[in-house]
């Protein structure tokens, strides 16, 4: 499929944004490693989300907590591959979360329609051509660098000023390697490069990143800022059990009718999107 025949992106409902759900098909990623590592049990949580109304299921198989070391390309390749196969059937829109080109040339051939860059191209300087040359739809995330030493990068004067300007950036370097404009989102990045307050910063701050004219993909879900939402006693809530958290994030991005928010359970999500439809008065 070339870039020049693509319609790339799905559809946001007038109601509600897009609902992409989670297939981490890794051994380590921060809420759910191991569970779904199995090419069989990610096909099986993919149909799970799938049932629950997801309208993307993005599949990686490289883990980008803070400190994770990074897979090589043959096994990156050997996680994900049958996972999209074993989607692209359904009809479902599959998104390949990958920072290197070689799999999201293989995803897209094997049936994903959308590649999800956290480094929003920076990792790869094959990516962008790639994404151009396949026509896929291009997620160009805020990055500053990878997971073993990202923390180390979070330091801004204005956090929101300066996550547009380079997003900005990034998006100019995809558009200059042939990408339509038609093809991107824009994600601010949550959880990379940032801290805490900076990712609340950035919530507060989502219509800079809507003046910015192009599709916002969000993904809070379960991320460590949340880790102390609804802590009584000072623990830090573990990350399996911040869907409350997440559900509540969502409802204030419905509000801001985001394009789309990544999220790993999907029930919750909807119904804190039919929260905001309700009080819009649009049920």
């Amino acid at each position: 499929m070339t870039a020049a025949a693509s319609t790339v992106l799905p559809h946001r409902p007038a109601d509600r944004p897009l609902v992409m759900g989670v297939v981490n098909v890794t051994p380590d990623s921060f809420s759910d490693g191991g569970l779904f590592f199995d090419a069989s049990a990610a096909v099986a949580h993919g149909h799970e989300l799938l049932a629950q109304g997801a309208d993307i299921i993005d599949i990686g198989g490289e883990s980008t907590r803070p400190g994770a070391q990074r897979p090589s390309v043959e096994e990156e390749l050997r996680r994900v591959i049958p996972v999209v196969e074993g989607l692209a059937g359904t009809g479902a829109w599959i998104s390949i979360d990958t920072m290197r080109s070689e799999v999201a040339r293989e995803a897209v051939a094997a049936g994903a329609r959308i590649i999800n860059d956290v480094s929003g191209g920076l990792a790869d300087p094959r990516m962008a051509d790639t994404a151009a040359q396949t026509g896929a739809g291009f997620v160009v995330m805020h990055w500053r660098g990878h997971s073993h030493d990202m923390q180390t990068r979070a330091v801004y004067d204005d956090v929101t000023a300066e996550v547009c300007r380079e997003l900005a950036d990034q998006v100019g370097a995809a558009m200059d390697a042939g990408v339509l404009r038609e093809q991107i989102v824009i994600d601010p990045g949550l959880g990379f490069a940032k801290t805490a307050e900076q990712n609340w910063v950035l919530l507060r701050h989502l219509s800079a990143l809507q003046d910015m004219q192009l599709p916002v993909l969000v993904g809070a879900s379960r991320k460590s800022f949340l880790s102390r939402v609804g802590s009584r006693e000072g623990q830090a809530v573990a990350a399996e059990q911040r869907d409350f958290a997440t559900a509540a994030v969502s409802v204030v991005l419905a509000q801001a009718q985001v394009w789309a928010i990544r999220v790993h359970e999907v029930r919750s999500t909807f119904a804190a999107c039919d929260v905001v439809k309700h009080l819009r008065g649009d049920s």
